[in-house]
């Protein structure tokens, strides 16, 4: 009796794993992933910077540099002509054990768009700023778009190899400008030649990067006893003394020992993931990416500091295991056609699955892809909190939400209801006013208005057909990209959101669908408005046929931001 009790004990315990283990080996292998963007301004070094990660993790066998245009993530002609990031691009590749799926965006106010498209796909941010400027126009826009998202998010000071390099000025910077909450964890340092090297605020360590093997290899050194040792570890007790501040788990340690000095690295390190995830400090780091100096520890920061997947989107929990996937990008293939970038919220998606979007549209994924650029590595089945290229998908949109099936969708529907204590609808089309399930089942992005309209003529009207199709296809990549059509004129018409946008459609339609298109004099969207509310009555006294009439009228404009008067 008591083998049979204990043999069906057993059973029943074995029975229960086995219904666990798929969303315990889920959890364990998406804590092993980062999704992180890289932003900056225009020139800071983010193209730079993805290059060194993808030679110093094994990924590529030699440094693309921007300069020569063979750099990995700039693929388009337009991007290796002109040395700047026009679209934003997925790569993957692992690092100390983790998986990291990196989006290289553009640094370009024209394609700002692609920035924000990338944010809903990612869990954590790099801002790269230019050790010689500091923070600059564009990083003020980037850092903005990280906020709305409640994005986590490093910094890497580039670029401070250079003489007019000023790492103190870019601390200011991030205090002033962006009100950021900076935390420093190394301080540059150069010898007599002007190499640069790093001092590890934590470990109290010297780093020096080997250039012979292109800064594959960095030696780290303890200080000796010196003025710089003393003035690296007030430093490290004013991070301590920072931390403790807003991570209680670290003010119990520092109360207990009374000492900054018996603090442990580890616990600084927890700490500091602590605070970041929760948006309370931003860790800093710096380096010079096209010196190969500082890479590999950034790369340890991301896999340190930043969010796993599970961390974040808690909203998501309502659709348990079955799929949910959020589209963030669309990417058209010469040989593969239309191709679709997914962040997979929960669940597995596996090749020849049937999805069903938000709309209610079903599709079947032909095909599945693993990121790097333009280069495509198929697989078989991605699971939850990682990116993945499908094939297949027609229909699609950016924003789309892809479940299994629509009853998939009503019972995550249902589950959200009552884990909000509400009755009411959360479908964006039935409750415009809720705006984090607007996010959530997806729906159209918020586009900027565009900035610049002109016109766009076939060369023959043979290629008028061929014209539109390439139009609709730039504009499923490009949701900024505007197209209309003038009843008036007859034309059709572009609108986009800078004279450099124009002229990249332009060129793309050129390059790669062979139609030379002739676009008109560009016109500026200009927009007026009135200053202020203004009241004023006019009254009017006449004789008419021998009678005296009287006219009154009273006018007032009021200032309003949803009537913009052109």
């Amino acid at each position: 009796m008591l083998k049979y009790e204990f043999l069906h004990g057993l059973q029943k315990r074995s029975h229960y794993l086995r219904q666990l283990s798929g969303q315990f080996f889920s959890r364990s292998y998406s804590s092993k992933i980062r999704n992180i963007g890289i932003l900056a301004h225009i020139d800071a070094g983010k193209t730079t910077t993805t290059e060194r990660m993808l030679f110093y993790a094994g990924k590529t066998r030699t440094l693309g540099e921007v300069h020569r245009g063979n750099t990995v993530t700039d693929y388009l002609t337009q991007e290796r002509e002109r040395g700047i990031t026009i679209c934003s691009s997925a790569v993957t590749f692992a690092w100390n054990g983790h998986r990291i799926n990196l989006l290289d965006t553009p640094g370009h106010i024209d394609f700002t768009m692609e920035v924000e498209q990338s944010l809903y796909a990612v869990d954590g941010v790099v801002v790269v700023l230019d050790g010689t400027a500091g923070v600059e126009a564009q990083t003020v826009t980037v850092w903005t778009q990280a906020d709305k998202h409640k994005l986590p998010r490093l910094i890497f000071v580039n670029k401070m190899d250079r003489p007019d390099a000023d790492f103190e000025k870019c601390i200011a910077d991030l205090k002033e400008k962006l009100e950021a909450h900076p935390v420093c964890l190394q301080y540059p340092v150069k010898n007599e030649d002007g190499v640069l090297a790093i001092n590890d605020v934590i470990t109290l360590e010297r780093l020096t990067w080997q250039q012979k093997d292109l800064g594959q290899k960095y030696i780290r050194m303890k200080l000796e006893p010196s003025d710089e040792l003393r003035d690296l570890q007030e430093k490290r007790n004013e991070l301590i003394d920072r931390l403790s501040g807003v991570d209680d788990e670290l003010a119990d340690v520092v109360i207990s020992t009374e000492s900054f000095d018996k603090v442990d690295n580890h616990l600084i390190e927890r700490a500091l993931r602590r605070a970041t995830g929760q948006l309370k400090v931003v860790p800093v780091l710096l380096g010079s990416a096209y010196k190969n100096v500082g890479i590999q520890r950034l790369m340890d920061a991301v896999n340190s500091y930043l969010p796993a997947p599970e961390e974040r989107n808690q909203i998501y929990d309502c659709f348990g295991s079955e799929v949910a996937g959020k589209v963030f990008k669309i990417v058209h293939d010469k040989q593969r056609g239309a191709l679709t970038l997914v962040r997979i919220l929960r669940g597995e998606i596996k090749k020849g699955m049937r999805l069903i979007s938000a709309r209610g549209q079903a599709e079947v994924v032909s095909k599945l892809y693993e990121p790097l650029a333009d280069e495509y590595r198929e697989v078989n089945a991605v699971q939850s909190g990682d990116v993945v290229i499908c094939a297949g998908l027609k229909s699609t949109v950016t924003g789309d939400l892809l479940t299994s099936s629509q009853s998939t969708l009503k019972n995550a529907q249902k589950r959200l209801k009552q884990s909000l204590g509400t009755t009411e609808s959360v479908i964006p089309e039935l409750d415009d006013e809720s705006e984090e399930s607007e996010d959530m089942f997806g729906l159209d992005p918020q586009i900027p208005d565009a900035v610049y309209f002109c016109s766009i003529e076939p060369p023959s009207i043979s290629s008028q057909t061929a014209m539109e199709q390439a139009l609709r296809q730039l504009q499923r990549e490009d949701p900024s990209l505007r197209v209309s059509y003038d009843s008036v004129t007859g034309q059709t018409v572009l609108g986009g959101m800078g004279e450099l946008h124009m002229d990249i459609i332009k060129s793309r339609i050129l390059s790669e669908y062979k139609i030379d298109v002739d676009l008109g004099p560009l016109q500026i969207a200009y927009k007026e408005t009135i200053e202020s509310p203004a009241l004023t009555t006019l009254s009017v006294e006449k004789e008419i046929a021998g009678a005296k009439q009287n006219v009154s009228i009273t006018l007032e404009l009021v200032k309003d931001k949803s009537e913009i008067f052109r």
